[in-house]
């Protein structure tokens, strides 16, 4: 496949654009959550502990922009804030499914205790 750019960005192969896309330390464990419900904010930042509020809020209004998921501000004091998977972003749960079950093949093949 030749080379292609998208969004002043190179990309080799469609895996590549995919992950930059969903990849990285936060996107995908954000989807991962949002397929069920709506999360708020706040319950994001408790679940997602170790990431910064700075990362966080980045990894979102990156997903918000490409499509993944939708940001509703409530006109609240304090602002209430709701984020939902869209279809593109139910659609990368399939991905994010098999790369999962793949690294917990990889953790018991490599002996490497995980809760479940």
């Amino acid at each position: 496949m030749p080379d292609f750019v998208k969004d002043n960005h190179l990309y080799h192969n469609p895996v590549e654009f995919a992950m930059g896309k969903i990849g990285g330390t936060y996107k995908m464990p954000i989807l991962w959550r949002l397929k069920d419900k709506k999360w708020r904010f706040s319950e994001l930042q408790k679940s997602l502990s170790h990431a910064s509020d700075r990362m966080l809020s980045k990894a979102l209004k990156e997903l918000v922009a490409d499509g993944f998921i939708t940001k509703e501000v409530f006109p609240e004091v304090p602002p209430r804030v709701e984020y939902t998977i869209t279809d593109r972003g139910l659609r990368a749960i399939v991905v994010i499914d098999t790369l999962r079950k793949y690294g917990l093949a990889l953790m018991e093949e490599y002996e490497i205790a995980h809760q479940k």
